[in-house]
């Protein structure tokens, strides 16, 4: 099993950047998919972002353009850089381990939060 330890979250003003780091420890990282999902008190899960072990990428509608999701396998990190970001995005980010691509979770970290103020 992949352990998960997510980083990078804070608060920032509407149109700024943060980008977000997911330390995974576990031999299978290289081949796992991994996925990035966020959510805001009294709401719903909302999938953001994934990608798999060849670089293949997907995106919520309400992120694409904005957010990019990356990894390093060299490194047991998966990145999600997230630029223009606007008051709807606070929520609290996790990182997570697909079970079925693109946007269903076997298991996530703590999470990190992100608060954009207008």
């Amino acid at each position: 099993q992949v352990q998960l330890v997510e980083s990078g979250g804070g608060l920032v003003q509407a149109g700024a950047s943060l980008r977000l780091s997911c330390a995974a420890s576990g031999r299978t990282f290289s081949s796992t998919a991994m996925g990035w999902f966020r959510q805001a008190p009294g709401k719903e899960r909302d999938s953001v972002a994934a990608i798999n072990w060849l670089h293949v990428t997907y995106y919520a509608d309400s992120v694409k353009g904005r957010f990019t999701i990356s990894r390093d396998n060299a490194k047991n990190t998966v990145y999600l850089q997230m630029d223009s970001l606007k008051p709807e995005d606070t929520a609290i980010y996790y990182c997570a381990v697909l079970r079925v691509w693109p946007t269903e979770y076997d298991y996530w970290g703590q999470g990190t939060q992100v608060t954009v103020s207008s």
